[in-house]
This record gives C-alpha cells, structure tokens and sequence, in this order.
C-alpha cells in the first residue's frame, strides 16, 4: 500500500470515527472527462480530489459545510464564524439543486473564481487551477446529484 492510499485510508477511518458521514462514492464514477474552463482542453475530473479541494484547501466548508452540509461547520477561529454567521443572503445549500441560481458550470467556475455578487462569497486568490476547479464542480455535482455534471 502506498503512502497516499494509507493516507486517504487513514482519513475515512478518522472521519467515521469522529462521527462525520461521508457522501458514498460508489454511485458515481470517481472520475470523468470534464472541459470546464478552457474549450477543447479535457481534464479528467475526480470527485474524492474535489472533495479534498472542498473541504482542504478551497475553504469552502467554512461557509457551505463539510461536504456540503451546512449545519456541519469545521472547526475555525471564533471571529470567522461569527462573521459567517452574520451572512447575508446566508450561505446556499450547494446539496439542494432547487435553491441553486447558477445553472452551468462556467457559471459555477467564475463565481468560485472572482466572487458571487451579493452573497458574502469573495474573490478567490488561491488561483485555482483547471484541474481544482473540474475536480471541484465535479464534487459539487455529485454532492447534488446532478445526472449531467458537464453541463457547461
């Protein structure tokens, strides 16, 4: 077994243990041809690497939940989270595709990549590459059930 596999091994275990449930992967293919933000250009998207990138380093748990569950914050600072909680319009359930008002995934990608107007989400400067943002949408289609997760 390699280092990452024992690690990714290791990181569902401590999940479970600690009582968190995780979206179940097998209904889905863990990855697919995705052309997310440059035309003609395929990334082969992977929903537990955008899970990461959602819960990790993108920070979106923050405002959205761990996998997408808003009642299911991870652990921060006491001023970010009452600065989140202070949101106005409050931070959408990216798990209910009825209160969802960005359509596509061009959409999705901008709104990640420079902000979403009136909501508390700011630009992003992590300066996400293509691979993170396919991987990500790809993650957030599966938290939703999308039956088209490349729709652009």
């Amino acid at each position: 077994m390699n280092k990452k596999s024992w690690l990714n091994g290791f990181g569902i275990l401590l999940t479970a243990w600690l009582g968190m449930s995780l979206p179940p992967l097998s209904d889905r293919p863990a990855s697919a041809e995705s052309s997310v933000s440059q035309p003609g250009v395929k990334h082969k998207a992977n929903v537990e690497r955008g899970r990461n990138i959602f819960n990790g380093n993108g920070s979106c748990s923050y405002c959205h939940g761990m996998d997408g569950y808003l009642d299911r914050l991870p652990q921060m600072a006491e001023n970010i989270a009452a600065r989140i909680a202070r949101l106005n319009p409050p931070p959408t359930d990216l798990r209910d595709p009825g209160v969802l008002r960005l359509k596509t995934n061009k959409e999705r990608a901008r709104a990640i990549r420079e902000g979403h107007p009136s909501t508390g989400r700011a630009r992003d400067f992590t300066m996400m590459t293509d691979r993170d943002m396919a991987d990500t949408l790809f993650y957030l289609a599966f938290i939703r059930k999308d039956p088209n997760p490349e729709k652009d």
